[in-house]
């Protein structure tokens, strides 16, 4: 699993940022891009519409257990439950100001 460490230098096209998924539990995130799944490219257009849009803050709130998922996720003001695969979906930095 990617850390914001671990993530490459972007390509032109691509935008720096990493998965939502593998975001720290509490970090203040912003949203960069959200990306369509291949097995589900509805996915995109849902996320956008529950508020994962370029710029809104995002924070992972709680990982369930065992193996990471669902996770809980505040965007904005509202909270929802994001699939892992969901959340892959979202690639996200670090706030300004925040520790990764």
């Amino acid at each position: 699993m990617p850390t914001p460490s671990d993530v490459e230098s972007p390509t032109p096209g691509q935008t720096a940022g990493f998965a939502l998924s593998s975001a720290t539990v509490g970090v203040p995130m912003t949203v960069v891009e959200v990306r369509a799944d291949a097995r589900a490219p509805e996915w995109a257009s849902r996320l956008r519409e529950l508020g994962f849009i370029t710029g809104e803050p995002v924070r992972v709130l709680r990982r369930g257990q065992p193996g990471g998922g669902p996770l809980a996720v505040r965007v904005g003001v509202s909270t929802f439950a994001l699939r892992r695969a969901e959340a892959d979906c979202v690639l996200v930095r670090a706030a300004d100001g925040a520790a990764a």
